[in-house]
């Protein structure tokens, strides 16, 4: 995590804000997920295998987990009854992740957890300001911060394994 700015930069140490933000938004929602017995990866790959027939790596890239957090991933689905594995209806070489009737309706009650916790963070916000902060966050991801900068020191860990 970014190191806390000096006293007087914290308003503006743009790097600790948005660090700060997210571990707290992840750990929150990992604790509200738990209740369940998910985990946020595991949410993630639910809800985006039941959109459409995706393979493991589709959804990895998804949820931006490497190979190996991937497979440790499914396995727990798996276990759980939450989803399997199949050969695509597309392509019988590849392999795709099947989400199961439990898994369905543990998707189900999943986005409504994470719905909670993102109305959650956005209620504390006062009215006239959740529009702008989130019309604000989505012009920086569909813009500016929209993807990586290419730098050898600043690689996530599945990049440099690929």
């Amino acid at each position: 995590m970014t190191s806390l700015a000096p006293a007087s930069d914290v308003a503006h140490d743009i790097s600790f804000l948005f660090d700060h933000n997210s571990h707290v938004l992840k750990t929150r929602m990992s604790a509200a997920l738990a209740e369940i017995g998910l985990t946020p990866r595991m949410h993630c790959v639910l809800v985006h295998a039941l959109e459409e027939e995706r393979t493991q790596n589709q959804l990895a890239e998804i949820g931006d987990m490497d190979k190996t957090t991937m497979v440790v991933t499914v396995d727990a689905l798996e276990r759980e009854g939450l989803a399997e594995r199949r050969p695509s209806s597309k392509d019988r070489r590849a392999r795709v992740i099947a989400v199961t009737a439990k898994g369905a309706e543990t998707a189900a009650r999943s986005q409504k957890i994470v719905d909670s916790v993102h109305a959650e963070v956005l209620n504390a916000l006062p009215e006239p300001d959740r529009e702008v902060f989130l019309r604000a966050l989505n012009l920086l991801a569909t813009g500016l911060l929209a993807e990586p900068v290419a730098s050898t020191s600043a690689r996530r860990s599945r990049e440099r394994t690929a």
